[in-house]
């Protein structure tokens, strides 16, 4: 009889900790959401939470839309928090974690492969049609920031994504490439390629790895201060968020170009949505620029990059 009280109150206990709300944003109670995981074609294990209305009508089919996080990010931040927003309006969500970070598998851990992170999409999207009440002609993808990229480009050679979103885009390989505003030129990028060069060999010979963080400790410019508004600050911290990435990854990162076949999406519409005032804002009118029809820009007047997390 004590063994099996014991019992009982230790699944009380697991069931009490699984059912703690770790997201940086309030929970919703028109909202439900599970912890799912999948593999994506690399054979890493992708964790997402499923976001699904309290209403939901199982014995039907419903539309279905995958979300990214920001690159650096975790999906308990702007991702679920778009997620759960989606769900209260009917949506079947998930926002998972990109390969290498958060509770996804992948080692070593912080690596950025722009192929992993598109093939997530993708998974996401096997794992959302395989469920009985979601429309596989119904599923889109949305990418906030650095998934933005991500999801556009998964979007170009994955036709099952019917609708992209993008919010807060950021070209990661562009910016690499070019640095922001593009004022690294050629000499400058052999220089930081040769410095990559120099610390693949320093780990190679046994050094720690080295990390490039999307988010500095303290403020000095204005592009700073806005990534340190959200992820310094508690609206946006979380403890599997460090925004770090390996200093390494930034090479096979230049070789991204995430709107190379954009014009594929078509006639399968794309969404830009952008902050007036974001310091990021060319990217997405730059990329809708070369997008094809049809296709909308939106500006959302007074916002930054990160108002929109």
């Amino acid at each position: 009889m004590k063994r099996l009280f014991l019992l009982t109150a230790m699944a009380a206990s697991l069931s009490a900790a699984a059912q703690v709300w770790d997201k940086t944003f309030p929970q919703s109670d028109q909202v439900s959401v599970e912890k799912v995981s999948f593999k994506n074609r690399y054979d890493i294990t992708v964790v997402a939470d499923m976001y699904l209305p309290k209403n939901l009508n199982r014995s039907q089919e419903h539309a279905a839309i995958v979300i990214g996080h920001p690159f650096g990010g975790v999906k308990e931040q702007s991702s679920g928090l778009y997620a759960q927003q989606l769900a209260e309006r009917g949506f079947v969500t998930l926002a998972f974690d990109l390969s290498y970070g958060g509770e996804s598998g992948g080692t070593p851990r912080h690596l950025a492969s722009p192929e992993t992170y598109v093939d997530d999409f993708s998974a996401a999207v096997d794992f959302a049609g395989k469920q009985p009440f979601v429309d596989r002609n119904r599923i889109g993808a949305i990418g906030i920031c650095g998934s933005g990229g991500f999801g556009v480009a998964a979007a170009a050679i994955d036709p099952r994504i019917r609708a992209v979103v993008t919010v807060s885009m950021y070209d990661m390989g562009r910016e690499r490439r070019q640095g922001y505003l593009d004022v690294m030129g050629v000499a400058e990028r052999k220089k930081y390629l040769e410095e990559i060069a120099a610390q693949r060999w320093s780990e190679v010979d046994g050094a720690p790895v080295r990390m490039l963080m999307g988010t500095p400790d303290s403020i000095d410019e204005q592009v700073a201060k806005e990534f340190f508004d959200y992820y310094r600050t508690p609206r946006g911290q979380h403890p599997r968020c460090t925004t770090g990435i390996t200093y390494t990854s930034s090479a096979p990162m230049m070789n991204f170009f995430p709107f190379a076949n954009i014009e594929l999406i078509s006639p399968r519409p794309v969404l830009f949505i952008a902050g007036e005032r974001a310091h990021s804002r060319y990217f997405s009118e730059d990329a809708y620029q070369l997008a094809s029809e049809p296709k909308e820009l939106y500006i959302v007047p007074g916002a930054g990059h990160v108002d929109l997390y």
